[in-house]
């Protein structure tokens, strides 16, 4: 692994956070579903010659692009090792355990994506500078990211639900690395500028996201904040805080189906010619 200094990150991502989306690869590709899909359509509006996805976490997106480009070579990075160990269980498609921030990488792709995996670098104008030496002259970024918390109450609902039992549980500042890293688009703005991109269009991206009911609880324990605090709970403790997680999203449920909108934003920008 190449150096990283994004360490608070590196060690949420390689202990026990990690190990949950890793676990979890399947049900998140389901939930995550729609914004694969628009990455895809992203990576296939023109010629491509080479992509890379950041933050690629099992590798979904890299996966399914490559399946869409055909030969055109695809590379996933991430800072998490047990994603990484996951995603490298293909063979047709490329993966870094890297710091994205530092990493040294070759100028050889024109499109860069990450759905969800660039809200968490330590120094976001250091990191989108480095990611551009990995575009070609006139590479583009595609990039989704969470847009606020408020806009996003799925997202939260757990940690809600469980503060009166929970009252120590991580939270995450908006100007902080981490889901809200960059849900202010003139902070995103300006991050993008900054790292020398040009041409930054922000967009909304509002799309529903869905799992089976019978996946929620599983869901629930593997991911977050909540998750992470459940797993090395006794049983019986575990049960009851989990009901009580449960009541709380009955509001999405429907039909046997967990329905839930969200709020995004898709960046888009360019490298100089």
């Amino acid at each position: 692994m190449t150096p990283e200094v994004n360490s608070e990150q590196a060690a949420l991502w390689n202990g026990p956070g990690g190990h949950g989306w890793a676990a979890a690869r399947d049900m998140v590709d389901v939930v995550l579903q729609p914004f694969e899909d628009l990455l895809v359509a992203a990576a296939r509006e023109r010629p491509r010659t080479g992509v890379l996805d950041v933050g690629c976490g099992t590798g979904g997106v890299t996966r399914a692009i490559a399946a869409a480009l055909g030969d055109v070579p695809c590379v996933g990075v991430d800072i998490s090792w047990p994603q990484i160990a996951v995603a490298q269980e293909s063979t047709n498609v490329r993966f870094v355990h890297a710091d994205a921030q530092v990493h040294a990488f070759e100028p050889q792709f024109d499109l860069i994506v990450s759905r969800f995996g660039v809200m968490f670098f330590d120094d976001p104008v250091a990191a989108f500078r480095n990611l551009g030496k990995a575009a070609k002259p006139g590479g583009e970024l595609r990039v989704v990211v969470w847009r606020g918390k408020d806009e996003n109450p799925f997202m939260t609902t757990a940690e809600r639900a469980v503060a009166p039992l929970m009252p120590d549980l991580p939270t995450f500042d908006a100007d902080a690395p981490g889901p809200y890293g960059l849900a202010d688009p003139d902070r995103a703005r300006k991050v993008l500028d900054d790292s020398g991109w040009t041409g930054v269009d922000i967009r909304k991206v509002d799309l529903t996201c869905t799992m089976p009911e019978d996946v929620l609880p599983t869901y629930l324990t593997m991911l977050g904040p909540v998750g992470r605090a459940l797993q090395p709970m006794p049983e019986h403790e575990r049960a009851e805080v989990l009901g009580t997680v449960l009541r709380a999203f009955e509001e999405f449920v429907q039909d046997g189906e967990v329905r839930f909108p969200t709020a995004s934003w898709e960046i888009r920008a360019l490298t100089p010619l």
